[in-house]
């Protein structure tokens, strides 16, 4: 079976949410500039920094999820927000010290410098570091009521943690090089990327006030796109062109890492992909919270070029 919707769906379903987004984010990068009662404020070079990065546009898969899955459960997409950019600023985070030179070493990122290379890697890790904590700062003075606000932040932690995204991009790294197995290739990205996706399905859950049982299907939507995702990553890394993606291609390779395309070859990559954006759209239909977005996300995860 594959994923009903088209990408043009997709498009449309999603543009206007992403505006909201857009504008939202621009709205709480705004940090003080001079100093308050206590004496803080956040120094100009590094809200530069912040900026550069989280305002870079990109695709706002992991929002737009949240606002999705929001939604499907009844919910608005006003009162998810908070927790929609919270998300993506985890997300911004990530792939600002996921492309430090200690890391996977690259200098190009949705079409331009990355943010090392265009101020310096001292500051691209206090950007990093800033854009993490500022999500749990938006989700648990901005979700009410306050124990949902608490729930998020719980959900958010475990997501993007040691035994969520960053233990995944530990192993990941650790990986590089070595014969792996398919097993041990899952287990890196249930973590280093499907954990943030079913997060973002979790929250949006979450915010709109759904039952434990639909926030469970829910979550397992998230995780299984988020394997669907990785996959056509990883497809891309080695099939795609540089033009369309806005990184370098080829990288994964030329670093010995473990992807599906390098242990099952390209056609058994895209079947595994189309098997998980399945098993994403049946625990959909068993949520009952079938937003149109949600089902033309899991086609577009597998159609995107970039």
């Amino acid at each position: 079976m594959n994923p009903p919707g088209t990408q043009a769906d997709f498009a449309a379903l999603a543009a206007p949410l992403r505006k909201l987004v857009e504008a939202e984010l621009r709205r709480l990068i705004r940090l003080p500039q001079e100093p308050d009662a206590r004496g803080w404020f956040c120094p100009r070079r590094l809200q530069q920094a912040m900026v550069y990065s989280l305002l870079a546009g990109g695709k706002r898969l992991r929002p737009l999820v949240v606002l999705f899955a929001a939604q499907g459960c009844g919910g608005s997409a006003e009162e998810a927000l908070p927790a929609a950019c919270a998300v993506e600023m985890i997300h911004t985070y990530s792939l600002i010290h996921d492309d430090l030179p200690a890391m996977d070493d690259d200098d190009l990122r949705r079409g331009r410098a990355t943010l090392h290379r265009a101020f310096d890697e001292a500051t691209a890790i206090l950007a990093g570091d800033a854009l993490l904590t500022l999500a749990f700062e938006v989700l648990t003075t901005t979700v009410r009521p306050a124990p949902v606000a608490a729930q998020c932040a719980a959900v958010l932690a475990r997501a993007a943690g040691a035994c969520g995204m960053v233990g995944g991009q530990a192993d990941d790294l650790a990986a590089e090089g070595q014969q792996g197995t398919l097993e041990q290739l899952q287990a890196i990205h249930r973590r280093k990327t499907a954990a943030l996706f079913s997060a973002s399905a979790q929250l949006g859950a979450l915010c709109a006030g759904a039952s434990p049982e639909q926030t469970k299907l829910l979550a397992r939507y998230g995780q299984c796109l988020g394997l669907a995702f990785q996959i056509r990553d990883d497809l891309l890394d080695r099939h795609g062109q540089e033009a369309q993606l806005g990184k370098r291609v080829g990288k994964d390779d030329r670093r010995g890492k473990l992807t599906y395309p390098a242990l099952l070859g390209k056609e058994a990559s895209w079947e595994k992909a189309k098997h998980w954006a399945d098993q994403a759209l049946e625990a959909l239909a068993r949520s009952g919270a079938e937003h149109p977005g949600l089902v033309a996300l899991a086609r577009f995860v597998l159609e995107r070029n970039q």
